[in-house]
């Protein structure tokens, strides 16, 4: 697992395609009815981006930074981490409800009508209990370790404590090929149609 982070280039393109995706399988019965099984708890996400420009002359090195990226991940090996544009942060997100025993606790980010585990989180501004801020006695796991994205509190929070945080965080992403197609248009400027990468969970 990488810890590298998806530069922020100058050329990327305004369309950023974001796809949610589900594995379902649907058995029909002769009589038509349905029978249909979720081969999975949460979406992977899948994002396809465009770099419209990408300079390659000393100056910038753009396209150097791109490739020596996409290499130095061997393609689909290794993961990395992406922070989306308009889904990066949460603030008062209710993440469990103690029971005076549990002291490790999973973060949560709330996307409109669904909640979802982090497991990638970057900056953990506050945590809280019952709207109290705690300034000391927990830790937050990174991504890489054994318990990515988890508050462990040195003491159990009380029952029926409310737990909720302010943080931001990442996608840990891997690419979808091994694979891209780096076109020159101009002389030293180079474009990408499709760079495509998916979430992953471990």
């Amino acid at each position: 697992m990488s810890n590298m982070i998806l530069p922020s280039l100058a050329g990327l393109g305004f369309e950023v395609t974001r796809s949610p995706q589900w594995d379902t399988v649907v058995q029909q019965s002769l009589s038509g009815k349905e029978t249909r099984i979720s081969r999975t708890a949460y979406p992977r996400w899948k994002w396809e981006l465009q770099y419209n420009v990408l300079r390659s002359n000393a100056s910038y090195g753009e396209l150097q930074a791109l490739t020596g990226f996409f290499n130095a991940l061997q393609g689909q090996y290794n993961t990395f981490l992406y922070q989306d544009a308009d889904d990066n942060s949460v603030t008062g997100q209710v993440i469990a409800i103690g029971d005076g025993v549990t002291t490790n606790f999973q973060l949560l980010r709330e996307f409109g009508y669904f909640v979802e585990p982090v497991l990638a989180p970057n900056v953990v501004s506050n945590v809280y209990l019952n709207g109290v801020r705690q300034t000391s006695g927990y830790t937050v796991a990174n991504w890489g370790s054994s318990n990515a994205g988890v508050v462990t509190f040195a003491t159990p929070p009380a029952s029926g404590v409310v737990i909720s945080a302010d943080f931001s965080y990442y996608f840990p992403v891997r690419m979808t090929s091994d694979s891209v197609t780096f076109s020159m248009f101009l002389s030293q400027y180079y474009k990408v149609k499709n760079f495509s990468f998916m979430s992953v969970k471990n």
